[in-house]
């Protein structure tokens, strides 16, 4: 068990730490390149202990997202790439990462999100951050509307999976657990705003389908879309008790996204692909989508 200190990260456990640590690398407090705060500095900050904190790092190593070498600490070495043919003027100057976009949404008026993914997780920690920026006062939407297809917990997923024995269920519980993990929470942070009457009107809503995911999509207000293909790789994979495995998984998170997004011609490429993905999405949604069971 996690030893557990005073201060805001007691009782965190590792998966806890490595999201908090993938949330900064996604919002750019920690860019490319850059090197992570010193592991005792880091379980000083968060108030868990250092064996949580290398157990963090070592996730995060292990799905590509740092590098750490012995005396030199941890350094970034993957982010968020997205590929935009349409930058707004506001992306001209600035990095262009998911941050920047879910940020560019939650900016307006009303908010409007559908999400197909195999987690919630890069979700969760997005909706966090603007959670914290509508606390603040730095924004202020009036209405916030999620859709989010995930797969159905009882499909039997290709992926993650020991790579050689198909039989053993550990990766595919340790994926549900993640998901539900961070489901709850991005529901909780958003229907916390309602109750604190921070935002008037949150409506979240997510349904399980049949289908494994090949791919991520983020559908913005119907107009804009972000769409990137999960990779299969082979990668170690630390499992409860701190056993750690060879699993083939999809790494959706360091996957490069492409930007399309919906202009007045509705034969433009953008639009034809905005269009056919919004269609794909609501036929799925109210075709073969199901409640999870209990909601």
């Amino acid at each position: 068990m996690d030893e557990q200190r005073a201060g805001g990260g007691a009782g965190k456990g590792f998966r806890a730490i490595a999201d908090e640590l993938r949330g900064r690398i996604a919002d750019g407090r920690y860019p490319l390149r850059s090197f992570l705060p010193s592991q005792r500095d880091l379980a000083e900050e968060i108030g868990v202990s250092r064996d949580t904190v290398q157990r963090a790092l070592r996730e995060l190593a292990d799905e590509g997202w740092i590098e750490s070498r012995q005396g030199s600490g941890s350094r970034v070495i993957k982010v968020q790439r997205i590929q935009s043919t349409v930058p707004k003027a506001t992306r001209l100057s600035r990095d262009v990462t998911l941050e920047l976009f879910i940020s560019e949404a939650f900016e307006a008026p009303e908010v409007v999100l559908d999400v197909y993914t195999l987690t919630s997780e890069s979700l969760s920690a997005h909706i966090g951050l603007q959670a914290q920026r509508i606390r603040r006062g730095s924004i202020s939407p009036q209405r916030i509307t999620l859709r989010m297809l995930l797969p159905d917990a009882s499909l039997p997923l290709p992926y993650p999976r020991v790579k050689d024995d198909r039989t053993d269920t550990r990766p595919l519980e340790r994926l549900r657990a993640i998901t539900e993990l961070h489901t709850t929470s991005l529901q909780t942070a958003l229907r916390d705003l309602q109750t604190e009457e921070l935002v008037p009107s949150v409506d979240v809503r997510i349904r399980h389908a049949p289908l494994p995911p090949a791919f991520k999509l983020y559908l913005f207000n119907a107009e804009e879309a972000l769409h990137g293909m999960y990779q299969v790789v082979e990668r170690p994979m630390q499992l409860e008790g701190g056993e750690v495995i060879t699993a083939l998984d999809v790494l959706g998170v360091g996957a490069t996204l492409t930007h399309h997004v919906k202009d007045h011609d509705p034969q433009s490429p953008g639009s034809v692909f905005v269009d056919s993905m919004r269609q794909w999405f609501d036929s799925v949604w109210e075709l073969l989508a199901e409640q999870p069971h209990g909601a």
